[in-house]
């Protein structure tokens, strides 16, 4: 699924299209225009606009033009398609397969070249001028004092208060996983409950879980992720993974190691 460091990668595709002028957009969808936006405003505000920038924060992409700011989201499905090419052709909850009606947003340049948001299970989405304040620091840029300020008097699981794009943008559930792995801390332990030490233990592995993983190719090639199934034994001790739900999302962790 695309988290931040796919996301990232889908930037870097994107940014291929910086200086190029809007033709014509495909909007098929009403439902995948998110908020206020509509198909038609799509259509009318972007056609003719000059995209200056794709930049990133968190999970959002966002394309600054002459005219409106547009964001992109991925859902767990989303892929993008710049010029019939893909950063990343495959995502762990994908579908080998394409069908037409999967592409569900689309810039077509003057001159050349197009951009695509394939998306096969609809949940992501497009919207003009997001809400950018609503998200927290970019996880690929976080200070421990951010981290430390978004556990800080927290009652929640760790886990959902990491998972919280409000408190930190960009980390989803394979990332988390890990870096509380390598952090050995419990993902159901309450947010505010992580001493000094324990908060900088968390942001260091935060930051190398990223590295590592960017290194790899993508959030899926985490040391724990062979064991995220159901019977799976801890890759460091050999002990039975927990599967559990903490935040709305099915986690896996080792109790003999992360307290």
């Amino acid at each position: 699924m695309p988290e931040i460091i796919e996301v990232e990668a889908y930037r870097r595709a994107i940014s291929a299209t910086e200086g190029r002028r809007i033709a014509q957009v495909h909007a098929p969808d009403e439902w995948f225009a998110k908020g206020d936006t509509t198909t038609d405003a799509l259509r009318l505000e972007l056609t003719g606009a000059r995209i200056e920038e794709a930049r990133r924060i968190g999970k959002l992409v966002i394309l600054d033009t002459d005219g409106p700011r547009l964001g992109l989201r991925f859902g767990m499905t989303g892929k993008i398609v710049v010029d019939g090419a893909m950063p990343i052709d495959h995502l762990l909850y994908d579908s080998p397969r394409h069908e037409p009606a999967w592409d569900r947003f689309g810039l077509e340049f003057e001159g050349r070249g197009a951009m695509v948001l394939r998306d096969p299970r609809r949940l992501g989405g497009v919207q003009l001028d997001p809400d950018e304040s609503r998200l927290g620091p970019d996880a690929l840029s976080l200070t421990l004092g951010q981290l430390s300020q978004a556990l800080a008097g927290s009652t929640v699981a760790l886990k959902a208060r990491l998972l919280d794009q409000r408190r930190v943008a960009g980390l989803g559930n394979l990332l988390v996983d890990e870096a509380l792995w390598r952090a050995r801390l419990s993902p159901v332990r309450e947010a505010r409950s992580l001493d000094p030490k324990e908060t900088a233990r968390l942001h260091r592995h935060i930051r190398r879980t990223l590295a590592v993983l960017g290194e790899r190719g993508g959030s899926h090639t985490g040391d724990l992720h062979p064991g995220r199934e159901r019977g799976g034994c801890c890759p460091r001790d050999g002990a039975p993974l927990r599967r559990e739900q903490v935040g709305g999302r099915t986690t896996y962790w080792c109790p003999a190691h992360q307290s």
